[in-house]
């Protein structure tokens, strides 16, 4: 145990407090069990070192951070590690990567139940099922996801300006005034072009010129180590799951030939659409429908984007065109917090109340006027006027 005190005190050390995402905040860290998921890359471990690093400052004896990836593991159990934290004081355990611990769910459900004056935090993929473990952990535990980051964020780490957290609502009523007051601080469309291409995950902070060596890194690290592990997917099979992803890639958005894409991929429509929902339980994708889905149905979805645009720029190259790049950011920031749906009228559909349109500053009402609640979201215009929002604020909903 002293080795691994050793590396958790290392790490606080180094821990950075110039920049901490929103969420800190929002999570209720008094709860005695919290789950962090989010995609490989996102900043987990960052904000569960911060928030160590804000709360008890240097004094750090009742408390522990330790990643279940380490080699101590192999040999020692997390039950006896936390048996010994808790006989030396210890009250606050949190844990990073819980994914890569056989039985992780029962480990963690007896710690929950024989430990109730220790309060436990952990980490995992967004593939982490908390619902359809082993040992359902869905009462107990509080699940907060973890998104790339905004484009409020990537502000805040580029530009140096913290803006305050928009609502859906005040965008719609207010954007010409909101609009107005940050173009009066920065220049958006000076950062917005490399939020889109490689501002989603914090570590561009590392360094532009391999980022997109990093993020297929990530997407490798997703398809052939957290899908075979968490979802028991046979690794001869993660082929053809790259395969599709790639043909995705390629296209996003679009409204999906599932026949055609079975084919292409050698596959049966029903593992096709099983594929579909590990690639969006995974962060890699979005699907769109119609309605909403029922829980545990697979079904046809009525359109695909990819995840974030900066995965457009990686799996796209070359095919990645303006209009798909304005689509993608506008799903990805509204479906944060509200229910996007697909839309014959338009492009999207939200919350069952709001229409939008995405297209750039000449894009005209005339397909959506008729509509109550339609909205244009215009790129390349930096001021709001009425029912036409720039595109780039919706980036400050998170």
């Amino acid at each position: 145990m002293e080795k691994l005190i050793e590396v958790f005190r290392k790490k606080i050390a180094l821990t950075n407090l110039d920049f901490v995402r929103n969420i800190e905040s929002q999570i209720n860290w008094s709860a005695r069990l919290i789950c962090l998921r989010g995609s490989r890359g996102t900043g987990k471990t960052t904000l569960f070192l911060q928030h160590i690093k804000k709360t008890f400052g240097d004094n750090l004896s009742k408390v522990i951070y330790v990643s279940l990836d380490n080699l101590y593991f192999s040999d020692n159990s997390l039950v006896d590690f936390v048996d010994s934290f808790v006989k030396n004081g210890g009250q606050f355990l949190f844990l990073d990567e819980v994914h890569k611990y056989p039985d992780w769910s029962r480990a963690i459900k007896n710690i929950y139940d024989d430990y109730p004056e220790l309060h436990v935090a952990f980490t995992g993929s967004s593939l982490l099922g908390i619902l359809n473990a082993r040992s359902d952990l869905s009462r107990r535990a509080l699940v907060y996801e973890l998104q790339g980051l905004s484009f409020r964020e990537y502000l805040s780490l580029t530009a140096k300006k913290d803006f305050p957290i928009l609502s859906l609502e005040q965008i719609l009523e207010d954007n010409e005034k909101l609009s107005a007051q940050i173009a009066s601080q920065i220049k958006p469309f000076e950062f917005f072009e490399g939020y889109l291409k490689y501002g989603y995950y914090p570590y561009f902070l590392e360094g532009i010129d391999d980022y997109y060596s990093r993020l297929a890194e990530t997407v490798n690290m997703i398809l052939e180590v957290e899908l075979p592990l968490l979802r028991k997917i046979d690794v001869s099979y993660i082929v053809k799951i790259k395969k599709l992803l790639s043909a995705i890639g390629k296209s996003a958005p679009f409204i999906p030939n599932t026949t055609e894409l079975a084919s292409h991929i050698q596959i049966a429509r029903q593992t096709l659409l099983q594929y579909f929902e590990y690639l969006e339980e995974s962060k890699l994708i979005y699907q769109v429908f119609k309605e909403t889905r029922g829980l545990g149905t697979l079904e046809k979805p009525d359109k695909i984007f990819l995840e974030n645009t900066n995965l457009m720029f990686l799996l796209g190259k070359e095919d990645t065109n303006i209009g798909n790049i304005r689509e993608t950011f506008a799903f990805n920031q509204l479906s944060y917090n509200h229910e996007v749906l697909f839309s014959e009228q338009s492009d999207f559909f939200v919350d069952k109340k709001y229409t939008f349109e995405v297209g750039g500053k000449n894009k005209k009402r005339k397909q959506i006027k008729d509509i109550p609640d339609s909205y244009i979201l215009a790129d390349d215009i930096e001021f709001g006027t009425d029912k036409r929002i720039p595109l780039w604020l919706l980036g400050f909903m998170y």
